[in-house]
């Protein structure tokens, strides 16, 4: 049996910003995040609405719905009032949540072709009979993707059984997981509505469960995650959000061990280095990294000086490991070997790392 996990960033459609090369990235999302925040208050304060109209300035809907990299959908009612003289200012007359139904959403455009196949590539290579897939849009969408890609790359089989729940994330990229045929998918759990003490969510995306039973009648249980990114600075509320996440999914993991679950993997982006305090809690535990198996082989290549690293992420330097394949200590004990490989997506997309065990 062969475990493995890929992050294959989008695989149709991907937010136009993250597209984009001047630099504006984070500022596009963290305004994108905030107007939505301040759309859901009951009222709007005279300050909020001030705020509204100066993010829908930097997002360049002061004068249209359309933006460059994001649109205002408006379902019933009227957030702004934009005279036809660009003269007089516009302003909000929505008084609060209940006068409008809306929101500002990112603008998706179509994939590079060859990234496609190039991620097709990787994803069927490595063989996997239980795949985890990080930044995927939606289960059907990871369904036509194996149907096309197959008849494309002439697979005699492909994934049997997907499943993908929506996360929090409104950018599409969720976590899923894909098992071939004779490995079914039974319970699965989400955690998308777990809540830290502040009462927001503890999870960017999600950490489902995923019961996973084997040919041979074992049962695995697979939590796939997708931690805070670092993208855009690493500030004290992204350490703090990796390090609830991480707190979160140690106490998933004694959670199972106590019901009796003795083969888990915690697998997926976890977006920080081995030796970061935010990921402290998770690594701490009984679970073990696959690249800790003395029959671990290194695939990565630095491109800066023509050695091998480590790491998962960019030039594979050792300080890029963001990704994991972590197994409970019976499973660890069933590992045969593993690998790590890299491929660059296609054209203007970053290199990725896939991780993969067998037993």
């Amino acid at each position: 049996m062969r475990i493995a996990a890929y992050n294959v960033e989008n695989l149709f459609d991907r937010a136009r910003v993250f597209n984009d090369d001047s630099g504006s990235h984070q500022q596009v999302l963290d305004a994108h995040a905030e107007i939505n925040t301040l759309f859901e208050k009951p009222v709007y304060s005279e300050a909020d609405k001030a705020r509204m109209l100066e993010l829908l300035s930097m997002l360049g809907m002061l004068n249209d719905n359309e933006g460059p990299f994001v649109r205002l959908r408006k379902i019933r009612g009227q957030l702004i009032r934009r005279p036809r003289d660009r003269s007089k200012p516009r302003e909000i007359k929505a008084a609060g949540r209940e006068d409008w139904i809306g929101w500002v959403e990112l603008k998706t455009e179509t994939v590079d072709a060859t990234a496609i196949l190039l991620t097709a590539r990787v994803i069927f290579d490595a063989g996997a009979d239980v795949l985890a897939m990080i930044e995927a849009e939606s289960r059907p969408v990871l369904k036509t993707f194996q149907e096309i890609m197959a008849r494309k790359l002439n697979l005699p089989e492909t994934y049997a059984h997907v499943m993908l729940i929506d996360g929090n994330d409104q950018r599409g990229i969720d976590v899923g997981l894909a098992t071939r045929a004779g490995f079914p998918i039974g319970r699965v759990r989400s955690h998308a509505d777990d809540r830290r003490p502040d009462g927001n969510a503890i999870f960017s995306r999600d950490c489902p469960e995923y019961e996973v039973t084997t040919p041979s009648g074992a049962t695995i249980m697979v939590l796939a995650n997708h931690f805070k990114s670092k993208f855009g600075g690493n500030d004290p509320t992204s350490r703090a959000r990796r390090l609830g996440q991480a707190q979160a999914v140690a106490g998933y993991y004694r959670r199972l061990r106590d019901e009796g679950f003795e083969h888990i993997v915690v697998l997926g982006d976890l977006n920080d280095t081995p030796d970061s305090a935010e990921l402290a809690p998770l690594l701490a535990s009984d679970l073990r990294d696959v690249s800790e198996h003395p029959n671990f082989t290194e695939f990565a290549f630095n491109a800066n000086n023509g050695q091998r690293g480590i790491g998962t992420y960019a030039l594979g330097n050792d300080d890029d490991k963001i990704d994991y394949l972590l197994l409970s200590p019976a499973l660890f004990d069933r590992v045969t070997g593993g690998e790590f490989s890299a491929r660059a997506h296609g054209p203007g997309r970053a290199r990725r790392a896939g991780r993969s065990m067998r037993s």
